[in-house]
């Protein structure tokens, strides 16, 4: 039995647990910077699970312009951690934003930032999977409010409120969120491949 077989499940385990940690320090980071509520149960669940960590970076790491720059730190360190580990199980390289990053031949300096385009391209992902699921509730159940949409239109917001004041909603059909869907994709296209070009040297 070759030692492939063990590292592919390997990898979705190192990959899974790392992202959904990631996620969740990166959420507390964006739902902090747009005032969201900080008393909603899935905000206080993402604070209890990310605090002590962070407890400890704040104490060298100071806020920037008032918005928490640990959380930003953490994440970063999160993401080149797990690059690290994946090149440790021989990964040669992994997929950012649908580019593909040699990690196995990339030096300290480049895998960081391989860790800057793998950020990046979560936050514009954070931001278009708001958008859509917006949509999606607001087909399925327009008008009803709960815990979890209060966040998802805060994530939203900031994408569609801009594109709305250029496009307004023609005949109640609201086009925004196409376009922002657009504008996301397009960005990510164009930000994340150079930076993973630059990685490579």
């Amino acid at each position: 039995m070759s030692s492939g077989y063990l590292t592919s499940p390997l990898m979705l385990i190192v990959n899974t647990l790392f992202d959904l940690y990631i996620l969740l320090v990166l959420l507390r980071f964006m739902l902090q910077m747009l005032r969201a509520d900080f008393y909603n149960p899935v905000s206080q669940f993402i604070v209890k699970l990310t605090t002590p960590p962070l407890r400890i970076l704040r104490r060298i790491i100071p806020s920037v312009a008032g918005q928490d720059s640990a959380s930003i730190v953490f994440c970063l360190v999160l993401i080149y951690g797990k690059f690290l580990l994946m090149r440790a199980l021989s990964i040669p390289a992994v997929h950012i934003g649908g580019v593909m990053a040699p990690i196995g031949g990339a030096s300290y300096a480049g895998l960081l930032l391989f860790s800057v385009a793998d950020l990046i391209a979560l936050i514009l992902t954070v931001f278009l999977i708001a958008v859509i699921i917006q949509v999606i509730l607001s087909w399925i159940n327009p008008g009803h409010y709960n815990l979890v949409i209060g966040l998802v239109n805060k994530l939203a917001e900031p994408v569609l409120k801009p594109i709305r004041k250029f496009i307004p909603p023609m005949g109640g059909l609201d086009l925004s969120p196409l376009f922002a869907a657009l504008l996301i994709m397009v960005a990510k296209m164009l930000i994340v491949p150079p930076i993973i070009h630059l990685g490579n040297f």
